[in-house]
């Protein structure tokens, strides 16, 4: 029985019941189920495809490794070895298909447009419409993206999954198949470097409020009592009025 006769709506139309494992669904793609591997990747496909996105930085580019990397997963679930949890098997596949295309890239650059420019003439615009954000919001967020896209590949690996996604730093060791000091230790040095990059975002370090870069402080005044204002013609009052008594 294929796994999508496990349970059917009141319509009648086949679906999967959500008790049957990861494990299983595997298993039945392998054994010839068209249906299975679909259903596995609609359980994972929006955390796969936030861990693409976070690690790209690029809508495109983290859609193109997502295909990739479900194309990958999809040819090699016959040697699938069972020593992981599949979920941790598939976002190892997308991390390295991530991983890849950022080395293709950094060894082949390219001048990407500028955000928000489309040519109308080229067709829709591919991603979908991009919620609207407060300019200041929009431009952090540009920003810690960058910063990301700056980190080398292990450490924006390690640090997408554990501070952005919020795995466990042991699933991110077996995601990434090193040890878990090591996941540590790449986080700790990229926020060491994040910490530099973005220090100008922490509250206090920009100019006060009200207070402009360009125009000095104005002064509590003198603190010394004039010992004597002079007139125009150089003399001081006092001098001036004992010379007109004189």
């Amino acid at each position: 029985m294929e796994v999508r006769d496990a349970g059917r709506n009141q319509m009648g139309a086949a679906s999967v019941d959500d008790t049957v494992s990861d494990l299983d669904l595997l298993r039945a793609h392998v054994a010839g189920d068209r249906d299975a591997f679909a259903e596995l990747f609609r359980r994972h496909r929006d955390r796969l495809w936030a861990v693409a996105l976070r690690t790209l930085g690029d809508r495109e580019e983290a859609a193109d490794a997502l295909q990739d990397a479900l194309l990958s997963a999809h040819r090699a679930a016959g040697r699938f070895r069972g020593d992981s949890a599949v979920t941790t098997w598939l976002h190892r596949i997308v991390v390295n298909a991530c991983l890849d295309r950022i080395r293709r890239r950094q060894a082949h650059p390219t001048v990407p447009l500028p955000d928000g420019q489309h040519n109308p003439d080229d067709g829709p615009a591919t991603g979908g419409v991009e919620p609207a954000a407060p300019v200041r919001d929009h431009d952090t967020a540009m920003v810690i993206r960058d910063a990301l896209a700056a980190l080398p590949l292990e450490q924006r690996a390690a640090l997408v999954l554990v501070d952005v996604q919020g795995y466990p730093v042991a699933e991110v060791a077996r995601i990434l198949g090193v040890a878990e000091g090591t996941v540590k230790s790449r986080c700790a040095r990229g926020r060491a470097r994040l910490a530099v990059m973005l220090g100008h975002l922490r509250p206090g370090n920009g100019p006060t409020a009200g207070s402009s870069p360009n125009v000095p402080e104005v002064t509590g005044g003198n603190p010394q009592a004039p010992s004597g204002v002079r007139s125009g013609s150089g003399r001081s009052r006092p001098a001036a009025r004992q010379q007109e008594e004189a």
